[in-house]
């Protein structure tokens, strides 16, 4: 069989996007697959013939398959790798593995990379594998909304839909919005309950799913049944690094959906970069891992009160201790990511580096331990506390083992000799000693020939093509014995061979060989023992890892003055001089309070565009955060009670690409929260209904209001530009108004020392002055915002002109394109402007026509009192639409 012929037999045997086999020292492409990646990774197409036909060809060196394969795969594709072995002088190609974006281990960048696989039987069930890593969680999740909020929280790269969901289009489209990754349709019967079930029992043990209170047959285990098989389908070595089951529920951790973790820029902004978000601010991390550690902390906030005050403690030991952190941040620089390495060991890809880098980390531990234990309150407080959770005895084992046998500058490959140090084993001890006798024979070699036959000119070498040889100057061959047989003539001298030369070459070579072939059995043998203690390897790199991330969190208190935050059960929310930790960074900060609690659950805030209410409400809520990562906060004081889901809904995103107007959107996050939100949770709303009609948008503000006031009962910052709203607190017991203060006058701007910021207009100077305050603000300064924004005077003026009359409730003159203008009434109850003439006729209109008409009617029979806000929301919409046509 030829060559391409072979690969397209092979090609047909796997399910991958494209396959790389081993054409002797390179992994070759064919066909659609080389041109593919050809235009993917900028290589050169050449063509291959067989059979009477041209086969586009394109290749990349063995040596450099992986940074090739790793770009193939961080853009989704799916990569067999064919591997080439000779057997009884035949050459032989066998799939080896396929690199698919959730289970590639040989990656670079720090970032986790999780494998999902979901499932929907009755109940949702969700397993997320990291096999660079270890680690494997598993899940339940009370229906799709949740299952999606922890595909987003994790953010794997490779999703397996179970076969119930496969042909759900809905679900698909919202994982697509919600998770950045690839799709697999991972054969079915790997999802069934008893095939997953054995699958969990052979990986952890007959009681893993029992003692984590995972039902044997439910959706939790089929969907870790199903990522095992995967795993084992395209990678088996790399099973053996999956050595913890870990229970995931998010009970335990704090709800933040996609649309919060968005808005509240957690790990990128907005605009979707990561320097400015709060990860980027608060990573003072020196390890990878450690960066990874802290960033799963961020987006999966707990609940666990006795946890979070183990973290506080810590936090608080090491910024207490300036001296001792920097001697533990020392240490930690000089840690690689013993996870991934233990990983690289259990699955048989480790090569001399990695566990030289092990070796090196494993002697940091020791370091660690002095730097903890150098200050007596550290050494009293929770962070030294983090590595008895670590087999010290067995880690210092794996590194003596490591020490005695890998030489300290080992070859990069596993074949060249060297990797292992003299004294590590007898027999290959002997065979060094025998290479090191041939090759002292050889290096004197030529200094004894020089002198035996009294030439200047002689050298002896050795190349592939003439294997050992003596060279000889031209002018001095008249002198070389007769034992000399000339093998080669080059210009200015010739080589030969001798009877001797030959023996001890072939000596050599065989002594080379076996060396060879021992070195690499035994480096072998030793990486299988490194991989059988993974589990104790993942420990300590864990405990690095949270050591340098309780430590990042220290640096930043410290430097920035944060303070504890105490942790409270109830509805206690209390803020001094709180500040938000990503903007006090770029500015001096006006810090500033917020209080909850004592029958005080809902805060209405108003206040100018730009004053500063969407930066206030993003901070109450990062502070929460942050103290349900265990975490110092950015204020003076604070009381946090602990709450089980952080809900906002700010800004608004156009999705017309999806068919859904920025208004539906709005609707659609308002109803997830109405649904979602708990009498625990903090919700955080901005300028809801402004997508539609002014009437609309009071409407549906007001109606949103009082059902999360009387019935979700959460505490929630909600802003808005309708004034009507601050009425509320008059009704409604638990609604209080609070005020972004901002002053107008003529004149000299007002001074502010603390970050106020002044602009001048035409009707007066306006002073933002960033500060929160008890009560409504008196009127908004939308024309004045329209002036900063650039906007013509002439439209400002007239603005302005406008603006004044409605507020007097008199008539406004609407300028015609002539330069007239036709006297008109605005109508502040309608929200209708009438003509002068109308007003003369009687003040008659025309007739509503039949659909308005029936909307009428729909209107005057609905019962606001006993409307859902939900289903009222939804009547609005249809009216609007109704309306429209």
């Amino acid at each position: 069989m030829g060559v391409v012929e072979e690969f397209l037999d092979l090609k047909a045997s796997t399910d991958a996007d494209l396959l790389a086999m081993q054409v002797g020292d390179f992994y070759e492409f064919f066909g659609e697959d080389a041109r593919e990646v050809a235009d993917v990774l900028d290589l050169q197409v050449s063509e291959k013939s067989a059979h009477g036909s041209s086969y586009p060809m394109a290749g990349v060196p063995v040596d450099d398959l992986t940074p090739y394969l790793a770009a193939l795969v961080e853009r989704g594709y799916r990569v067999a790798v064919a591997d080439q072995t000779d057997g009884d002088g035949d050459i032989e190609r066998d799939v080896a593995r396929v690199a698919t974006p959730g289970t590639y281990v040989d990656v670079t960048g720090a970032d986790a990379r999780y494998l999902a696989a979901v499932v929907r039987d009755g109940d949702w069930g969700l397993a997320f594998v990291d096999v660079t890593t270890g680690q494997f969680h598993v899940a339940s999740a009370d229906g799709e909304a949740a299952a999606l909020t922890e595909l987003h929280r994790f953010g794997p790269e490779e999703v397996l839909a179970g076969p119930d969901l496969r042909d759900d289009d809905a679900f698909l489209a919202s994982l697509r919005d919600r998770a950045d990754a690839t799709l697999t349709l991972h054969e079915a019967t790997a999802f069934a309950p008893g095939r997953a079930a054995h699958a969990v029992r052979e990986q952890f043990g007959d009681g893993a799913l029992h003692s984590l209170g995972v039902a044997e047959g439910g959706p939790a285990a089929r969907a870790a049944g199903a990522a095992l098989d995967y795993v084992a389908a395209t990678d088996a070595g790399v099973l053996a690094s999956l050595t913890r089951l870990q229970p995931y529920s998010a009970d335990d951790h704090v709800e933040l959906d996609a649309t919060t973790q968005r808005n509240l820029e957690l790990t990128a902004t907005m605009g979707g970069d990561g320097e400015g978000s709060l990860f980027a601010t608060v990573d003072h991390t020196v390890t990878a891992a450690g960066g990874r550690r802290l960033q799963a902390w961020l987006t999966r906030p707990l609940q666990d009160r006795a946890e979070l005050e183990r973290r506080q403690a810590a936090v608080g030991a090491l910024a207490d201790a300036p001296l001792a952190r920097d001697a533990l941040r020392d240490a930690l620089e000089d840690a690689y990511d013993v996870e991934r390495l233990a990983s690289r060991a259990a699955g048989g890809r480790a090569d001399a580096t990695d566990l030289l880098r092990l070796r090196e980390t494993l002697a940091v531990l020791p370091e660690v331990a002095d730097a903890l234990e150098s200050d007596p309150d550290l050494a009293a407080s929770p962070a030294a506390g983090v590595l008895e959770r670590v087999d010290r005895e067995a880690a210092a084992g794996v590194r003596d083992e490591l020490a005695a046998a890998l030489a300290d500058d080992p070859p990069k490959t596993l074949r060249e000799g060297g990797l292992l140090r003299e004294g590590y084993d007898e027999d290959l001890d002997a065979l060094v000693a025998e290479h090191r006798e041939h090759e002292a024979w050889l290096d004197g070699l030529a200094d004894r020939e020089r002198e035996r036959l009294g030439v200047t000119h002689l050298r002896v070498d050795r190349n592939k093509t003439d294997g050992y040889y003596v060279q000889v100057g031209n002018s001095e061959t008249d002198a070389v014995p007769e034992e000399y047989r000339e093998v080669k003539s080059l210009k200015n001298s010739t080589r030969y061979a001798t009877d001797e030369l030959e023996e001890r070459e072939r000596r050599i070579l065989r002594v080379e060989s076996e060396r060879g072939d021992l070195e690499y059995r035994l480096f072998g043998e030793l990486r299988d023992w490194v991989g059988e203690r993974a589990g104790v390897l993942q420990a300590v790199g864990r405990a690095l890892a949270e050591l340098d991330a309780l430590a990042s969190l220290a640096e930043h208190a410290a430097a920035n003055r944060w303070t504890r935050p105490e942790l409270v059960d109830g509805d206690a929310l209390e803020v001094e001089a709180g500040r938000h930790p990503v903007v006090e960074q770029a500015t001096e900060f006006v810090p500033n309070d917020a209080r909850f609690g004592d029958g005080r659950r809902f805060l209405v805030v108003t206040g100018p565009n730009m004053s500063g209410k969407s930066t206030y409400m993003r901070q109450v809520a990062l502070v929460v955060l942050l103290a349900q990562v265990g975490s110092f906060v950015p204020a003076d004081f604070a009381r946090v009670g602990l709450v089980d889901g952080i809900y906002t809904r700010v800004g608004a995103l156009d999705e017309l690409a999806q068919g859904r107007s920025t208004f539906m959107v709005e609707m659609q996050e308002l109803s997830r929260i109405l649904h979602a939100a708990t009498a625990d949770s903090l919700v955080v709303l901005d300028e809801v209904g402004r997508g539609t009609a002014t009437y609309d948008g009071i409407s549906i503000a007001w109606a949103a209001t009082e059902y999360i006031h009387n019935e979700v009962r959460a505490k929630t910052l909600f802003a808005t530009h309708y004034h009507e709203l601050t009425s509320l607190a008059d009704h409604l017991e638990a609604v209080a108004n609070v005020h972004v203060a901002a002053e107008e006058r003529d004149g000299v701007p007002a001074s502010d020392a603390s970050g106020s910021s002044s602009e001048r207009s035409a009707g007066g100077e306006v002073t933002f002055l960033r500060t929160v305050r008890e009560g409504p603000t008196d009127r908004s300064y939308g024309v004045h915002v329209a002036d900063l924004a650039g906007v013509p005077d002439p439209v400002v003026e007239r603005s302005r002109a406008v603006l004044d009359r409605l507020r007097d409730e008199q008539a406004v003159e609407a300028k015609g394109s002539a330069g007239g203008s036709v006297q008109a009434v605005f109508d502040l109850a309608s929200g209708e402007f009438a003509s002068a003439d109308a007003e003369a006729d009687g003040g008659e209109t025309d007739p509503l026509d039949a659909d308005a008409e029936a909307v009428l009617e729909d209107l005057r029979n609905v019962d606001v009192e006993e409307t859902p806000p939900v289903e009222l929301l939804s009547k609005v919409q249809d009216w609007q639409d109704r309306l429209a046509d």
